[in-house]
């Protein structure tokens, strides 16, 4: 693997382990996304969370890293709904800054996260 792909994949996995874990430690900006249509906003903040962890681990480990990148390009799809439902709704969430026009720059950010992430599932051997 190249140097900077593995740096990209390093920086991805510990964004990751961070963001998951203050799903458990501050879950409540998470939780105030959560589309009113869910149930169980908790449990799916802890779920998104521990899945966060668990995939930015696994991008640190050879052996299960391809699935791991494809657990988050599913993650990052699957969350996607969260992130419209804030910038529809205008919601503010404590710890970022409440400024529409940057809300709405986080739903085509999203799409640059499945393309991180599906990077990582390709085959090294192949010219990447």
């Amino acid at each position: 693997m190249k140097w900077y792909k593995t740096g990209f994949q390093i920086l991805l996995a510990v964004a990751m382990i961070v963001i998951g874990a203050i799903h458990f430690t501050d879950p409540e900006p998470f939780e105030k996304i959560v589309p009113d249509y869910l149930p169980y906003h908790l449990s799916l903040v802890y779920i998104s969370g521990f899945i966060e962890v668990l995939a930015g681990v696994g991008l640190l480990i050879p052996q299960v890293s391809r699935t791991a990148a494809w657990t988050l390009v599913v993650l990052y799809i699957a969350v996607f709904p969260a992130n419209l439902y804030q910038a529809v709704n205008d919601i503010a969430v404590p710890g970022l800054p409440h400024d529409p026009p940057l809300i709405w720059l986080r739903l085509p950010f999203q799409a640059l996260l499945v393309a991180w992430a599906w990077w990582f599932t390709r085959d090294n051997r192949l010219k990447t």
